[in-house]
């Protein structure tokens, strides 16, 4: 074997490593977590949801794996700050000229237009483009994850359409992170040269040249690493830590009130009975003794029944069809109409009577336990309806909630 194929050369340092790692493991996770939840009906994703305990349990998980995520995101920018000011490392990450040449260069000579590939640096313009999509991928996630864990937050400065919206960008960036992880990232690193250097740290002198020539030139010039003075590097060092220190707690702060702003939208609709005290007379209202005689011009009116008499069940005009609908949908329909926050679709009667997540919101006959009425008598809510609303609707429930 030649001393070309046997010689490495370091690449990424053990602290890189495992951040990329930790960045693996918890995308790896959300993408398991968050596609059974995207595709709720698929028989895959219900035999996941199962496998792992329900949908409570595999929610808890995603959250988690979101948590890491955005701890990691937070430790990369430290980072980042550090390597840029400190050791004035050589930014090569971010985009240039350069690699709109370079993509044209490898265009024209995978299609037999040009005689060689072009040659590349530090990062090639594919890993570019792969970390900052990532960038892009992880702050429209992180705002619409936010969105939908803090809903009620959320619509004190949206409108209600902005949930049901988040929904459909975060499953779409999902599956479009997702399907990009697994064509592109997987093919330009495990299938067309595997690309070990992430886990080993480092790159044969072959490789080097075929992926990374210019960085290799560099290296061997001794142009790859900008020296530092131990003083220059204390004194920096003096002036970012602080800073470091504020924008940590900055971001630890933020993650801390991304998580709980707000109870997460499974737990503001647990079933929560309110204490309603009931008006009963001191003293029962007697029923008349005799049916009062008419004058002959009048039509008598019906004896009135006993005191002890079983009482009637109540009737009302209200149907769901006929006004209970038309009432929800202006103020629930945002939430709770085809995005089904928390399980909760109102669009119809069956879906009503159906529920959540945490059971059925409607029992019929019974207003005072129904979770429906709960949560608009306890106030606050974000379809909130008025006291003559609230009305309507126990007294709907109270009648057998009708459809029609």
């Amino acid at each position: 074997m030649s001393h070309a194929t046997t010689r490495t050369y370091q690449r990424f340092a053990l602290a890189r490593r495992i951040e990329h790692l930790v960045m693996l493991l918890s995308f790896t996770t959300l993408g398991l977590t968050g596609l059974p939840q995207k595709f709720p009906g698929a028989s895959l994703s219900i035999a996941f949801v199962n496998l792992l305990g329900g949908i409570e349990s595999l929610r808890t998980i995603h959250h988690f794996a979101a948590i890491v995520m955005m701890l990691g995101t937070a430790w990369h920018i430290i980072v980042f700050g550090y390597l840029g000011y400190v050791r004035r490392a050589r930014l090569s990450m971010l985009p240039s000229l350069q690699d709109v040449k370079d993509g044209w260069q490898a265009l024209m000579y995978n299609i037999g237009l040009a005689k060689s590939p072009p040659q590349m640096g530090r990062y090639t313009f594919e890993e570019k483009l792969e970390y900052w999509a990532f960038v892009w991928g992880a702050i429209v996630m992180g705002a619409t994850g936010f969105m939908m864990w803090n809903p009620i937050s959320t619509i004190k400065f949206l409108p209600g359409e902005a949930i049901p919206a988040a929904k459909a960008a975060h499953g779409g960036e999902a599956v479009l992170a997702v399907l990009a992880i697994i064509i592109w990232h997987m093919y330009g690193v495990h299938i067309k040269r595997f690309n070990k250097s992430m886990w080993t740290g480092r790159m044969t002198e072959e490789e080097m040249l075929h992926e990374h020539p210019l960085e290799l030139a560099d290296m061997k010039a001794g142009l790859a690493d900008r020296p530092v003075e131990p003083a220059v590097v204390r004194k920096r060092q003096r002036i970012y830590f602080p800073i470091a220190a504020v924008l940590t707690l900055f971001m630890l702060g933020g993650i801390y009130g991304f998580v709980n702003a707000e109870d997460t939208a499974l737990t503001t609709i647990e079933r929560q009975v309110p204490t309603v005290e009931v008006f009963v007379p001191q003293t029962p209202t007697p029923a008349p003794t005799q049916t009062p005689t008419l004058p002959p011009t009048q039509t008598p009116l019906p004896t009135q029944p006993a005191a002890d008499s079983t009482p009637s069940t109540p009737s009302s005009t209200l149907t769901w069809d006929g006004a209970i609908s038309a009432l929800l949908q202006p103020k629930c329909g945002a939430c709770h109409g085809a995005s089904a926050l928390g399980g909760l679709n109102l669009s119809t009667y069956a879906d009503a009577m159906r529920g959540g997540f945490s059971g059925p919101v409607i029992i019929p006959g019974d207003s005072t336990n129904s979770l429906l009425v709960a949560k608009q008598l306890a106030g606050g809510h974000p379809g909130q309806l008025t006291p003559e609303e609230i009305a309507q609707i126990i007294e709907w429930i109270d009648a057998g909630a009708l459809e029609k």
